[in-house]
């Protein structure tokens, strides 16, 4: 198959363009930096040139296509407080690709995510689909990325073969720059790896190697609709994460208390006192996925994320 990635260069993306090579597919990658293209070009992609805005690129390289995998978000954009124009970037961008696939029956896959799908309970790949599909362009905050999966889901009645792969909030591996990342250098800043209160609030994870397997998978198999969930560790408890750094770092571990959360956890204080487990059962079943790498905890001890810069 030809498939076009959008993200092709980032943290996942950069694992699925040799997962996918690998499996014999030709990949052609969208850049919007030197920096970008010439590492899809390293990774033995072809490199189209353009970003999310250019709707008039992504309609014609869709089309001439045999599948699309969406990754790219706005996330520098997103993160310096335009959220909803991110967010709104990438609805755009989705239905430009979705109306150049429409009636073709060919795949279209989107990355989603999974945080907060169901506080305080497992989630499943059943959860979260209460977004009214026409209601996209109205969706306001977090809901405005939900609603744009709904839609991507939606294509199927379109003659789409479209799915949704939801990530868990944590793809480690070597090279992670993420969340776990940033809770080693917050333990390293303040002289202790916290969680807060007893530590019970459980984060899902994958390794992005697995991750990258799953969205072959899906881009290659999945039926239409299909709703799919990159989980490999169901929930880890905050608590067993900051003893792993804590152990790693020499430094104490320690219990946050709720209101003091945001001065010692900064950004991440609402993500690491949320509990949010979920289960990738019905993933497995549908496509036959079964993560291979280390979990979570291992891929912690393994001790990539404690070397110094200069190591």
């Amino acid at each position: 198959m030809r498939v076009f990635i959008t993200g092709a260069s980032g943290w996942i993306g950069s694992a699925v363009v040799p997962e996918l090579i690998g499996a014999g597919h030709q990949v052609v990658g969208l850049a919007r930096s030197e920096a970008s293209a010439a590492a899809i070009a390293a990774a033995g992609a072809e490199v189209q040139r353009g970003s999310l805005d250019d709707l008039d690129i992504l309609r014609s390289v869709a089309a001439g296509s045999d599948g699309v995998i969406h990754l790219a978000f706005k996330h520098d954009i997103a993160f310096s407080g335009g959220f909803q124009e991110a967010s709104d970037a990438d609805r755009r961008a989705v239905e430009a690709l979705g109306e150049a696939l429409a009636g073709s029956d060919r795949p279209f896959v989107l990355a989603s995510g999974t945080l907060g799908l169901a506080p305080g309970r497992v989630g499943t790949e059943r959860d979260g689909h209460d977004a009214a599909p026409a209601m996209v362009a109205l969706a306001r905050g977090p809901r405005t990325r939900h609603a744009t999966a709904e839609l991507v889901l939606s294509l199927a009645s379109r003659g789409v073969r479209s799915s949704v792969v939801r990530l868990s909030p944590t793809n480690h591996g070597v090279g992670d720059h993420g969340f776990m990342a940033s809770l080693v250098g917050i333990a390293r800043d303040k002289g202790a790896a916290g969680h807060v209160g007893d530590g019970s609030s459980r984060w899902p994870a994958v390794h992005r190697l697995d991750s990258a397997h799953l969205f072959r998978l899906a881009l290659e198999g999945a039926p239409a609709g299909s709703t799919l969930h990159a989980v490999a560790d169901e929930g880890v408890p905050m608590r067993d994460i900051a003893e792993v750094i804590g152990r790693h770092l020499h430094l104490p571990v320690v219990s946050i208390a709720p209101e003091d959360a945001g001065e010692h956890f900064a950004w991440m204080a609402g993500f690491v006192a949320l509990d949010s487990p979920v289960s990738s059962a019905l993933t497995r079943d549908l496509l036959g996925w079964e993560p291979v790498q280390p979990g979570l905890i291992d891929d912690l001890d393994e001790g990539h994320y404690f070397r110094s810069p200069s190591a």
